[in-house]
């Protein structure tokens, strides 16, 4: 089970930034999901978070808060099957230009862009969102806060 550290990142309207990817050899097979992604060594979920937003985006100057949901999922990519356990962290910063400078190979290849959304563009979006309720759960976030103690989204099997 892979460790993940994914960052729920605002921006001051209150817009979600999300990442375009494929599968690296069929651009058609695409998705939208947060930044993040695996811990590496022995560094926590909050220090892998801010590394990859990093590395994703260039954006730095943010502050993160808790984490709002805890889920687990299992999909193919890239020719493999990636089981992972995921936590979701909050975070806000005033830095809306993105510059994904610190990818990986792989990313690079599957990895087509950024993007921020308004809670509305995400609930009207007829592309793929992971995790699949983002749009409800962005809602929620943004009409009754962080809540007080993680919550466990839905496993997802694709």
């Amino acid at each position: 089970m892979r460790k993940v550290a994914r960052v729920v990142l605002l921006d001051p309207d209150d817009r979600i930034l999300l990442l375009h990817g494929h599968e690296p050899g069929d651009p058609a097979d695409d998705w939208w999901f947060t930044p993040g992604g695996g811990l590496e060594g022995t560094e926590t979920r909050e220090e892998a978070a801010l590394r990859e937003l990093a590395e994703e985006t260039g954006i730095t100057d943010v502050e993160l808060g808790p984490v709002l949901w805890r889920r687990r999922c299992s999909f193919p990519f890239a020719g493999r099957r990636w089981d992972q356990d995921e936590w979701y962290y909050l975070a806000r910063t005033t830095q809306t230009a993105t510059a994904a400078t610190g990818l990986t190979e792989l990313e690079r290849r599957s990895v087509a862009g950024a993007r921020w959304w308004t809670c509305q563009e995400l609930t009207r979006a007829h592309e793929t969102v992971y995790p699949t309720r983002l749009a409800e759960l962005l809602r929620t976030l943004l009409v009754e806060g962080p809540p007080a103690r993680p919550t466990t989204l839905d496993t997802e099997i694709v």
